[in-house]
């Protein structure tokens, strides 16, 4: 098959929804198709055409930025090529354009299915909320034109305002997770590198974002360190320049100040570097705040690693947790309760380990890739 994926980013790119077309796109061309990527050329730098890995990357040029979206004059001609030469399309919300691609491959007789990665919140402001109510339209477009419509969880489905309008045309099917195996040398290199204490490690992947609620595991710190005066934070993941974020970095650099001694910024680490980095903490934590966060594929990997989660009580995420027994759910914005479920991981490792060799399978590349396969296959057949 010709499977053309469109997306608002993409490599260089590091976001949960990059990394997912990304595994998904490989996994695919490893079982012999012909993969392309739609996608944007957000920073001028990055080509406009390039293979990456066998897979066929088209960077159309931004003209502006709306809030984390992008304006791309061109979209509409390269998107009818790409159409045209292509069997099946599969979009990826959230997604300015969605909508007008979803109906030319209705109006070419391409199935297109539309996997919703996560509610689309943006910040205060008149612009946001104007982008927020664009995007919200042109997702229901996009959906209504759409065959198929794709979640990580039937939970978040269900719970979701935008999901729950399309129950009818739902498809579930398991995101792809990796996770490199590592010697323990590397683990204890990395340990060696990285660590200022010798006490607990926590860790926490993900960028300096709003909806990633660092601030309250900034709060649970004082209780933590109570009881365990060397814990230290593990931050993995991209922190300085986030688009979009410069005022919420501003709002946590105090908070940031004062745990300093128990607080280490890694930046964006490799696959083998963020094996070694699940491998080296006790827990990690995914404190996010609201459904621009729908599952978070690092539960999976931490929990590959046999490393434990304490996860938000939000629909989707609080599903890995629930499904392995592996960590603990928390209630949303609850500095107290995260930090109690971080010191009972930490106290009793024994209760909270699961079978990480099943886990990894279930969450398989090659699994998510076999889901939608059969997919497109039935909708071809239909044709």
């Amino acid at each position: 098959m010709k499977i053309l994926f469109v997306l608002t980013y993409y490599r260089p790119h590091v976001s949960g929804l990059t990394i997912y077309v990304e595994r998904l796109a490989h996994a695919l061309v490893e079982r012999g198709h012909q993969v392309t990527v739609l996608t944007s050329q957000y920073e001028r730098r990055l080509p406009r055409h390039e293979r990456l890995d066998g897979v066929k990357v088209l960077r159309v040029p931004v003209a502006f930025r709306v809030s984390k979206g992008v304006v791309m004059p061109t979209i509409g001609l390269e998107s009818t090529r790409q159409v045209l030469n292509h069997d099946v399309i599969s979009l990826h919300l959230p997604q300015l354009d969605a909508a007008g691609i979803a109906l030319r491959g209705r109006l070419f007789g391409r199935p297109v299915t539309l996997t919703y990665h996560c509610d689309l919140t943006l910040p205060k402001g008149g612009i946001n909320a104007l982008a927020n109510q664009v995007v919200k339209v042109a997702n229901r477009l996009a959906a209504s034109f759409s065959d198929v419509v794709i979640a990580y969880t039937e939970d978040f489905a269900q719970h979701s305002p935008f999901l729950s309008r399309y129950l009818a045309k739902l498809r579930v099917i398991t995101p792809p997770v990796v996770v490199h195996p590592i010697q323990e040398e590397e683990v204890a290199d990395f340990i060696q590198q990285h660590r200022k204490t010798q006490g607990p490690a926590i860790g926490m992947a993900a960028r300096l974002a709003t909806e990633k609620g660092v601030e309250y595991l900034l709060g649970a710190m004082e209780e933590i360190l109570k009881r365990h005066p060397q814990t230290e934070v593990l931050f993995a993941g991209q922190y300085q320049d986030v688009l979009g974020e410069e005022a919420y970095a501003r709002q946590l650099a105090p908070m940031l100040e004062r745990f300093q001694d128990h607080w280490s910024f890694l930046d964006v680490l490799d696959p083998r570097q963020m094996s070694a980095f699940f491998k080296a903490c006790d827990v990690t934590v995914l404190p996010s705040v609201n459904s621009t966060e729908s599952f978070g594929l690092v539960q999976i990997e931490s929990m590959i690693c046999g490393t434990p989660v304490v996860a938000s009580n939000l629909p989707g995420v609080r599903q890995p947790v629930r499904r392995t027994g592996m960590g603990k759910v928390i209630p949303l914005r609850d500095s107290s309760a995260l930090a109690e479920a971080v010191l009972e991981v930490i106290g009793n490792p024994d209760v909270f380990q699961g079978d990480s060799e099943e886990i990894a399978q279930q969450y398989s590349p090659t699994a998510t890739a076999e889901g939608y396969e059969r997919l497109f296959l039935e909708l071809l057949d239909g044709i």
